[in-house]
């Protein structure tokens, strides 16, 4: 049986095994009492008061009174109205990274929904029921309204969902698992629906695929250093440690790690300090291009821009973005925007602009491996087959240079890009599950580049026989893959080994 997860806060650890691991979740008792006694707050607190959404309609109808024989119907409609998305679906892993934040806030006790709704999500996460949820519909200011609406739908029982995969009503997946639909008490609606929480899944699923991302990317870089026989000053500790920036000096240690031992990497004491240099011309190479020598430098904000985006994302996970908060302690209610997603908005456009760079140092060094007159050791296209005849990776090349292209395009930050909407109470928006999804397209594609490029690589290894002088880790990268695409000297169609290399690199964390 699956590990239980039985927390109030979940951790980075905790989000990769139940996203990742299937692990399942346990409520405490405690964690139960604490919403319970939230709820009966409220309920008591909202009598002859005024409060946003219990007892006034929503947005800017909230001047309108809300009898109190319409509030649950009030909570229904707000559900209903809202599961108003379209487009393409989120998908699963993405939704359920965004219920898995949505059970998180309620977990914390200040929303005032009542127990009930908090065990049901618990209960979907762990048996993978997971709502349709469309990719249009969240301006990210009043949270993500429409899009956690078709979350609440499934919760009353009625929208689709996918279960085992298969595409069906919420309430027959539901009996499947002999589960109830959750009832509407005081303030169900508005709890389920106002926060961040698909943005903010979205996010954190981004952000392990983006770390994954960048390790592979290390990978390659250290595989074409050792491919040209690369000077190993460029990533060493002495030159690195010179400029104060953390992400670049662990960058470099990464690359002294995984080329340990290599026959291939030249020391420049050995070449070029150690002998008296006489010729005018210097046939070898004093300096490598910049893609290959500069990756500490490239990839260093990369990696910094990656981890403070982690920081961010898991501190908005184990946040209460709900509006009104309910507090026990001072035995208040508070209204303002916790709903509201700039800081999701803004570290994914952060994410997307240097998984975008990333992407280009990629396409720029598989570009200088295709180019014999850029690299001057391999055929065309690392063309094993007779040239002119046989094509090699060229038509590979087209690919991930557009693809490349694309996320230059998709690289336009959202955050600024506010357009004011619902008769202007919601005049100024982050745009926050937009540049989720954009960030996610972006990281899609970069694993796509990449593996384009990391098939040309073993083919480059193949054509100059020198997988047995590579280092042990970099020669077991070659290996692995080598056992995924077997070596080609007549031209083949690519699209499928295109797609399982991507897919590999996405699973197998390095």
């Amino acid at each position: 049986m699956s590990e239980a997860v039985n927390n109030i806060n979940f951790s980075e650890k905790e989000f990769y095994q139940i996203l990742f691991e299937n692990k399942k979740i346990k409520l405490s008792s405690d964690s139960i009492k604490k919403i319970e006694e939230s709820f009966n707050f409220l309920s008591n607190f909202a009598e002859k008061k005024l409060i946003y959404g219990i007892t006034t309609g929503f947005g800017p109808m909230a001047q309108y009174r809300i009898s109190e024989s319409d509030r649950i119907k009030l909570q229904y409609n707000l559900i209903r109205s809202h599961s108003a998305g379209s487009g393409n679906h989120i998908d699963a892993l993405y939704v359920k990274s965004g219920m898995l934040c949505r059970l998180s806030t309620i977990l914390k006790a200040k929303s005032g929904i009542h127990p009930e709704s908090a065990i049901l999500l618990k209960d979907f996460i762990n048996n993978d029921i997971i709502p349709v949820i469309f990719e249009h519909g969240g301006v990210g200011a009043s949270g993500d309204l429409v899009q956690l609406s078709h979350l609440a739908l499934s919760l009353i029982g009625e929208g689709d969902v996918y279960y085992k995969g298969e595409l069906m009503p919420a309430k027959k997946a539901m009996d499947a698992c002999n589960l109830k639909p959750v009832s509407m008490y005081i303030r169900e609606g508005l709890s389920l629906i106002n926060g961040t929480s698909i943005m903010t899944g979205i996010g954190i699923v981004n952000y392990f695929y983006a770390k994954n991302l960048l390790n592979w990317s290390v990978a390659a870089s250290s595989v074409i250093n050792e491919i040209m026989d690369s000077y190993d000053d460029g990533f060493s500790s002495e030159l690195n440690s010179a400029k104060l920036h953390e992400g670049q000096s662990e960058i470099a240690k990464k690359m002294r790690t995984l080329l340990k031992n290599s026959s291939l990497i030249k020391k420049r004491s050995s070449h070029l300090y150690n002998r008296k240099v006489t010729e005018k011309v210097i046939e070898e190479k004093v300096q490598e291009y910049y893609s290959l020598r500069c990756v500490p430098q490239i990839l260093g904000p990369v990696s910094d821009t990656i981890k403070y985006a982690g920081n961010v994302i898991f501190k908005e996970a184990n946040s209460v973005s709900d509006n009104p908060v309910v507090d026990i302690e001072t035995q208040n209610v508070y209204h303002g925007g916790n709903f509201h997603g700039d800081y999701i908005s803004l570290e994914m456009d952060k994410l997307k602009i240097v998984v975008t760079k990333m992407t280009m140092l990629m396409e720029r060094q598989l570009n200088f491996l295709m180019n014999p007159n850029l690299n001057q050791k391999m055929p065309p296209f690392v063309n094993l087959g007779v040239l002119g005849l046989n094509l090699g990776m060229q038509g590979a090349q087209f690919t991930a240079t557009s693809t490349t292209a694309e996320c230059q395009s998709l690289s336009f930050p959202n955050y600024v890009h506010s357009i004011p909407n619902n008769n202007d109470n919601q005049d100024i928006v982050s745009m926050g599950a937009n540049s989720a999804l954009i960030t996610k397209k972006v990281i899609e594609n970069s694993y796509e580049v990449l593996a384009i490029y990391f098939i040309s690589l073993i083919q480059g290894i193949e054509s100059l026989k020198i997988s047995e002088k590579m280092a042990p880790d970099t020669r077991k990268i070659y290996s692995d893959l080598r056992k995924l695409v077997p070596v080609f000297i007549e031209d083949t169609t690519k699209y499928k080994e295109i797609e399982t290399v991507k897919k590999y690199l996405m699973n197998v964390v390095i």
